[in-house]
């Protein structure tokens, strides 16, 4: 472990039966970071999650939480929390209750307990609702209670298991605040796992790319957003233009396309669409879907090269379906890939 590490993943290999789900995984998080594991359905992210909390048993390798290793500790001895995406309240429990069950287990009555409690709900800001059932409380109110269930444990870990995806788009936003402000506040090191992109960029210290059970790539919001190392990255956050390159020129459609400019030196280049040029250029296509979105409009393109998506300001002409046009692919404001797969 790293001396900067708080949480430390080595060497960690993690099976279902013969099934390897992931094959040695390291990772290094700090303490109070807020880190996203990111990736498609099937890539390990959740299985690595249940590693750390120790509700599956690790094939080999090491799971370390402040200098101690607990890669064959009990789950309830772990000092790691759990909020599930189903939430997992207890239906006849109010919602007091229903924060306070962990701590009774652990022996906490009377006053301690009360205090405990009603601290735990005033964080998440539920405290006019503590006497409610969660057939009472909305989804966001529910995650509410979840989250302070497990913080009132005082975890050296919390984990989340997709914790919005169950709330509608304005639900997800107020969520996403609550969560920072929680997690900003209590300095609890959070890890929270995710297929969704926009998510993580707006929550996450780090993100932890994951493809087929292995790490893709680790880095800032920033840095997974503007600058992906591969193709898979770049087609996960949104470079929907994504080509590798044979000597200095695309390769696409099992041919071979010059571009204006020179190409970088790299295994691939991606373009989001809004860095394709629209009306002019070397290459033509024609026009197969536009859809409006608000501010833009985008077009997808049937070209020699394959499908092209663009955007261009919604206040440009309409350009129908069938219609043929011009189009560029910027050299210089390619994103260069060093894998391409």
């Amino acid at each position: 472990m790293s001396d900067q590490a708080y949480l430390s993943l080595e060497k960690l290999t993690l099976a279902y039966g013969d099934s390897v789900a992931v094959a040695d995984l390291d990772l290094d998080i700090r303490r109070g970071e807020l880190i996203a594991l990111l990736g498609p359905s099937g890539c390990g992210k959740t299985t690595t999650m249940r590693a750390i909390a120790g509700l599956l048993p690790v094939r080999s390798g090491h799971v370390r939480l402040d200098g101690a290793d607990i890669t064959h500790v009990s789950p309830n001895k772990r000092a790691v929390g759990l909020v599930f995406q189903s939430y997992a309240l207890f239906p006849h429990l109010s919602v007091y209750e229903n924060v306070a069950f962990g701590l009774r287990l652990k022996g906490l009555r009377g006053t301690e307990l009360d205090a405990k409690v009603q601290s735990g709900i005033k964080s998440v800001g539920l405290s006019s609702f503590a006497n409610r059932r969660p057939a009472e409380l909305s989804g966001g109110q529910q995650q509410r209670v979840a989250l302070a269930r497990s913080m009132v444990m005082e975890p050296k870990v919390l984990l989340l298991d997709e914790p919005l995806s169950n709330l509608d788009a304005r639900l997800r936003l107020e969520m996403r605040t609550e969560l920072q402000r929680v997690q900003k506040e209590t300095g609890v090191t959070m890890i929270f796992v995710t297929h969704d992109q926009a998510e993580a960029l707006a929550l996450a210290d780090r993100i932890v790319v994951m493809k087929r059970g292995a790490i893709e790539q680790i880095g800032s919001p920033q840095d997974i957003y503007n600058r992906p190392q591969s193709s898979f990255v770049a087609d996960f956050v949104g470079f929907e233009n994504v080509f590798a390159l044979e000597g200095g020129k695309l390769k696409a459609a099992g041919s071979l396309f010059e571009l204006q400019g020179e190409a970088p030196s790299a295994a691939g280049l991606a373009w989001r669409p809004r860095m394709v040029s629209l009306g002019t250029g070397p290459f033509r296509g024609t026009v197969r879907g536009t859809s409006f979105a608000g501010d833009h409009r985008e077009y997808l393109l049937d070209t020699p090269l394959g499908l092209i998506k663009a955007e261009v300001e919604a206040s440009q002409p309409v350009h129908d379906l069938g219609t043929e046009l011009a189009f560029d692919l910027p050299a210089h404001k390619a994103v260069p890939l060093s894998q391409f797969s």
